[in-house]
């Protein structure tokens, strides 16, 4: 365990004027259920982790809010999950190496809790609210920013990535304001058990890429793969 947090607020980027913030936030709850049973008060980062997961979406949904301008709300939602969702805040916390950090008791610390994905990303929202808390929206706002761009521009290139409409979205998005995507199914055909539905997807008036699938969504995704052939990216 390392007590001295000055390297984490280092990687972090943020000095704090209450340091015990940074504390409770890397403060798991088996440690302090084990204070607690010595009669020693000791606040765990669940409260903070609550008031973070609220923070940190609000700061990814007025970034792509205000970045992608012609996007639909469920284009919006997609990616705002590409951005907090999955392994994504395992990772923020990974880059920052909290794991060494975590305050944990003697049960979660033989168990591993050190490289646990929940653990890392509780430990991750809870330090945005300790931000929040201690230099405003402001400092939450410079701290969580950059992994939320990082994480949009690194969806493009993400051979491991399947949501190929989100690519699309991002990297239409990227090239400005007033660019803007369709779909549009153009045919299906089959017996009702059996369809085939046939899509194209417009990039303003021209058509970028077409798609086949058992529905449309499926002929939507496969559309929008065949557009992102056409920008170079697999």
């Amino acid at each position: 365990m390392k007590y001295d947090l000055e390297m984490l607020e280092k990687s972090i980027g943020y000095k704090f004027n209450k340091i015990e913030l940074l504390s409770t936030a890397l403060t798991h709850s088996s440690f302090s259920n084990e204070q607690k049973a010595k009669g020693i008060p000791c606040e765990c980062n669940e409260r903070l982790e609550f008031l973070g997961d609220a923070i940190l979406s609000m700061i990814t949904s007025e970034y792509i809010f205000t970045k992608y301008p012609d996007t639909p709300e469920g284009d919006l939602s997609k990616l705002r999950a590409e951005a907090v969702e999955g392994d994504s805040e395992k990772d923020y916390s990974r880059k920052l190496n909290v794991g060494e950090y975590l305050i944990l008791g003697k049960g979660e610390e033989l168990s591993g809790g050190r490289t646990k994905k929940k653990l890392l990303e509780d430990a991750f929202e809870a330090i945005v609210a300790a931000i929040y808390l201690d230099g405003g929206y402001d400092a939450a706002c410079n701290f969580v920013l950059p992994f939320i761009t990082d994480k949009l521009d690194g969806a493009l290139t993400d051979t491991d990535s399947t949501d190929y409409k989100t690519k699309l979205q991002i990297l239409i998005q990227k090239e400005g304001p007033g660019e803007h995507l369709e779909y549009r199914t153009v045919s299906e055909y089959g017996p009702d058990h059996n369809k085939t539905f046939e899509v194209e997807v417009k990039l303003n008036s021209n058509v970028i890429g077409h798609g086949k699938g058992p529905s449309i969504k499926h002929a939507e995704k496969a559309a929008a793969k065949d557009a992102l052939r056409l920008f170079g990216i697999k």
